[in-house]
């Protein structure tokens, strides 16, 4: 029988990292993969392959709606070839996996693939097929992340009636995508169709898109993407989703109790994620769930068993890749007998559609139900010379601070790089800077950064030198 110091289940971004981090640590260190490929969902079915095709959309929308204003001609008609797209985001796909796989090797962690299960709480069983074999783990870390929720009466088909999965792989340009989610996910596949020529219908429950973030990066990417094409139904409370040949008919209760009848080719399913535990036989090893169907974990990320921790989509807290890893990296560090910390609120949500969408902080609706009491600046991007030069000019930065301190609480943007920009943001709030702290540091010009300079000035005397 093979004995292990830490044994990783689950090789997406929370618990690959999570293994390299025990590894450079001097643990011998395995980790344990379902599937052919390492990486998880973000690598194989989520951020990576989403991104390849926003990035080959973005570019055929400049094409056949920007180029010309940029003096680029091009003679004859723009083709879309979506197979091409696919290949392509497929071929950035493997280069990343391949990646992983060379950083298992580089630190000698043992790769183990197939479906890992607690026989007791320092033995694991891992099945592929019908082979099996049982290994040793003094410590385990559960890394399995999560799946696309659904709603109780859709039956997801994988046809007609997808998820974000399926939406990675068509074949075919929809002619009208119903979306079922205004979050992330769904906004983001549904520009990559948008942009590719389908019509593109959000129907989301409440009553805004990104209903997590600030009112007002949701206000102005409905406005953003409105004018982009795609529409909106918000306070719409989907009641059924059927398909009959290839027509997918959605109806929902409108605000006013009317029921709205959406008819499309193809319906994407957004509506969240649930954590994966499937195959896990956590009770075997004495490990809780929570109601929710969540690891549960303390402040440590250390489960009810001494030696089995937990971290990413699988225990509480936002799903996202980087709080995975941060998580990943703190779980390695205990095991080591260090003393690591997550700030929680300074993990960063962005969404990738364009213009981009990022916030780290407290949001205005939480200052306010709070009680605390602060101030706000905001630059709109359309004063900036680098986005006039580019053409992206939707959008702004918004800080919030405290009203007597001074101390940033919360940086909200909606623009062209904001995805980037926030890193900016996470730093300032690291180390407890104040808005004018930023305001007085040293932005390039001419760039898109220059952008959170001014929403600083702007709230700390309200003197921006360009609005």
């Amino acid at each position: 029988m093979s004995s292990f110091d830490v044994v990783v289940i689950g090789s997406g971004p929370g618990g690959y990292v999570s293994a390299i981090r025990c590894a450079q640590l001097g643990f011998k260190t395995a980790i344990i993969e379902k599937y052919p490929t390492l990486g998880g969902t973000c690598l194989n079915v989520g951020c990576i392959p989403s991104k390849a095709l926003l990035d080959s959309s973005h570019h055929y929308h400049d094409a056949i709606s920007h180029f010309a204003e940029h003096g680029i001609e091009i003679s004859g008609d723009i083709k879309m070839n979506l197979k091409k797209m696919i290949e392509r985001k497929a071929s950035v796909v493997d280069q990343n996996v391949s990646g992983i796989k060379y950083l298992m090797d580089k630190n000698k962690i043992t790769v183990f693939e197939g479906v890992g299960s607690f026989e007791d709480a320092t033995h694991i069983k891992v099945t592929n097929g019908k082979k099996s074999e049982v290994i040793e783990a003094k410590n385990t870390i559960i890394a399995t992340g999560s799946k696309p929720s659904t709603l109780p009466f859709i039956k997801i088909d994988k046809k007609r009636i997808i998820t974000s999965t399926e939406a990675l792989t068509l074949t075919e340009i929809p002619k009208h995508l119903v979306v079922i989610g205004g979050g992330v996910i769904g906004l983001e596949l549904g520009q990559v169709y948008l942009r590719l020529g389908a019509q593109v219908s959000v129907v989301e429950f409440m009553d805004r898109i990104i209903p997590g973030m600030d009112a007002s990066l949701s206000k102005e990417l409905t406005k953003v993407l409105k004018k982009q094409g795609m529409k909106f139904y918000t306070s719409h409370k989907v009641k059924s989703v059927e398909t009959k040949g290839k027509t997918v008919t959605v109806l929902a209760d409108s605000p006013k109790s009317e029921t709205v009848t959406l008819e499309g080719d193809y319906a994407l399913v957004s509506v969240g994620r649930r954590p994966y535990t499937d195959g896990l036989a956590a009770e075997k090893a004495g490990v809780k769930l929570t109601d929710r169907g969540q690891i549960e974990v303390n402040d440590h990320l250390q489960t009810n068993v001494a030696n089995i921790y937990a971290i990413g989509d699988v225990v509480r807290g936002a799903m996202l890749a980087h709080k995975a890893e941060e998580e990943g990296v703190m779980v390695a560090e205990i095991i080591a007998g260090q003393k690591p910390h997550i700030d929680y609120n300074l993990i960063p949500g962005v969404v990738y559609t364009w213009p981009e969408v990022a916030a780290v902080g407290k949001t205005e609706e939480q200052l306010k139900e709070a009680g605390v009491n602060y101030k706000a600046g905001s630059f709109p991007f359309k004063a900036l010379g680098r986005s006039r030069a580019s053409g992206d000019t939707d959008g702004f930065v918004k800080i919030l601070a405290d009203a007597k301190t001074d101390e940033v609480l919360g940086v909200h943007m909606i623009g062209a790089r904001t995805a980037d920009l926030i890193a900016e943001a996470v730093t300032a709030m690291e180390f407890r800077a104040s808005a004018e702290d930023i305001s007085r540091m040293s932005h390039a010009h001419p760039t898109y950064a220059e952008a959170v300079k001014e929403a600083a000035l702007d709230a700390t005397d309200k003197r921006p030198l360009h609005m």
